[in-house]
């Protein structure tokens, strides 16, 4: 990714241990990759390819240049809680200031009490109910982040996925190599889900209600018993399960207990599809005259 910031971004990082909120150039720096990531032209990591299967790279310039934000911004009351209450933190609101001519050229909605940082992107037709969206993340086009779900920092979701209510989507800021987690298009992320630890979830999977997935969870696919970890292959239907214990006994005799997966139990067909749709309403009255 070539960006005019990068290579300062990589020598303030060699010297951030004498940076301060004083440090203005290093400051201005930071602030203008952060106003490139909210707007969606650069972001924390990519896809060298379009071919399924391909890994997801992190931007580690990019993350460093998150890093650095913390230390090089001050702690300051930052508008826009609910009933008009305030922030303690470093990084702004994404709708600071915002009105109403900002929030129509942006083109989603922002349901009240969602909570959405600077430095995210959020696209066109995007559906935001009372969330959270932290610093780096990319949310592509007709998505919904439902009600007490959670983006974390970096994580890439992209477009026409539906992150259920109270779902956590982890964040990966440290370390810097590690790619953060991502759903691919056209995913369901189900009901209290967590999807944690840089797993990929690739395009038109469907994750069941209560499933958690992170790099040490096997995912068996039921039908070959083929193992993945840290990636559910394009077009899965995954639910939780469990596998037996290696060793069927305890010392004392006792039967041992079973160890979490999540299981493959078939691919994505039309009935899944009809069942997990996103509804076309909720994404697009707000493009309607």
């Amino acid at each position: 990714m070539s960006d005019p910031h990068r290579e300062s971004i990589e020598s303030y990082w060699e010297e951030r241990f004498s940076l301060s909120p004083s440090s203005s150039s290093a400051r201005a720096t930071v602030d203008a990759v952060l106003a490139r990531l909210d707007a969606g032209k650069i972001r924390a990591a990519e896809k060298p390819t379009a071919r399924q299967g391909e890994p997801w790279i992190a931007c580690e310039w990019v993350k460093k240049a998150i890093l650095l934000s913390f230390r090089l911004n001050p702690l300051k009351t930052i508008s826009g809680a609910p009933q008009g209450g305030l922030w303690w933190d470093k990084i702004d609101n994404k709708f600071q200031d915002w009105q109403e001519h900002d929030f129509s050229n942006a083109a989603f909605r922002a349901v009240p009490s969602c909570v959405v940082r600077r430095g995210s992107y959020i696209a066109r037709d995007v559906v935001l109910m009372p969330c959270f969206v932290n610093i780096g993340a990319y949310v592509d086009e007709g998505t919904m982040i439902d009600t007490w779900s959670t983006v974390g920092s970096c994580a890439q979701i992209g477009k026409r996925v539906h992150i259920s209510g109270g779902a956590g989507i982890g964040g990966v800021l440290e370390p810097l190599q590690a790619a953060p987690v991502v759903i691919e298009d056209d995913c369901f992320i189900g009901a209290r889900s967590e999807v944690a630890e840089g797993v990929i979830v690739e395009q038109g999977s469907v994750i069941a209600m209560g499933v958690f997935l992170g790099q040490s969870t096997r995912i068996v696919d039921r039908n070959s018993g083929e193992v993945h970890v840290g990636r559910v292959p394009a077009g899965s239907v995954v639910v939780p399960g469990s596998l037996p214990a290696r060793t069927p006994l305890l010392a004392d005799g006792s039967a041992a207990p079973s160890l979490a997966c999540a299981v493959i139990v078939k691919r994505v067909d039309a009935k899944t599809k009809s069942k997990t749709a996103i509804n076309d309403l909720l994404r697009d009255a707000l493009l309607q005259p």
